[in-house]
């Protein structure tokens, strides 16, 4: 399967927690509106990722625009209540505190392993404004002690000082050696790690936002 680009995989990311939200996929409309792009460019990242396999038409449905939906997501499924562990920050590093403040419904079909080994955390700042995660939402992360460029992980970092972990949400890259954490800010510097010098550690993947919970 063909690698997905940046801008379809914010395509998808958005269509994953809209249709956790609403149950139903956004219309093109709606992805327009989010992305401001034309309903035509929306329809065609539609288009492209059906032909990779990430969307899937529902026949019952015509070719209404909401035709096209995550695979097994759909109304009356079993929902599996992911617990919300404390608050991670998107922008300095706030110390990492798994206390649970909750739990939030989600329809497990829209879930990896339906639900299992993922949680979510509210976010704090606006480090990632770029990549549509705002001040207060909550971010769904899988638990995975590994990730790939340009993904969007939540990772313990060793303060300066070598004292307690902190946990930040950023995108994720490499510089030989060295990690990136990088914002999605104009202004905010990336966080660069030396593994020998800091010790660093990844707790999960981002794999969804909710608004408004």
């Amino acid at each position: 399967m063909r690698e997905l680009t940046n801008r379809q995989r914010e395509v998808l990311g958005f269509m994953r927690s809209f249709q956790v939200k609403y149950g139903v996929p956004p219309t093109v409309r709606e992805l327009g509106e989010r992305f401001k792009i034309t309903p035509r460019a929306a329809f065609d990242h539609l288009r492209a990722l059906e032909r990779k396999g990430e969307l899937q038409r529902r026949p019952s449905v015509g070719r209404t625009s909401r035709a096209l939906t995550l695979p097994d997501v759909g109304g009356g499924r079993a929902h599996q209540s992911v617990p919300i562990l404390g608050r991670i920050a998107a922008g300095a590093p706030l110390l990492a505190q798994e206390n649970r403040e909750g739990e939030v419904p989600i329809a497990a079909a829209a879930l990896p392993a339906r639900g299992e080994d993922v949680f979510a955390l509210r976010v704090r700042g606006e480090s990632m404004i770029e990549a549509h995660i705002c001040d207060g939402d909550l971010v769904l992360v899988h638990r995975q002690d590994s990730a790939q460029p340009n993904d969007i992980v939540v990772a313990l970092v060793e303060s300066e000082s070598g004292g307690e972990g902190e946990a930040t949400v950023k995108r994720f890259f490499r510089d030989g050696s060295r990690i990136v954490l990088k914002p999605e800010h104009p202004t905010m510097a990336p966080i660069v790690i030396d593994p020998a010098r800091r010790s660093i550690r990844i707790l999960g993947k981002v794999i969804g936002l909710l608004r408004g919970f």
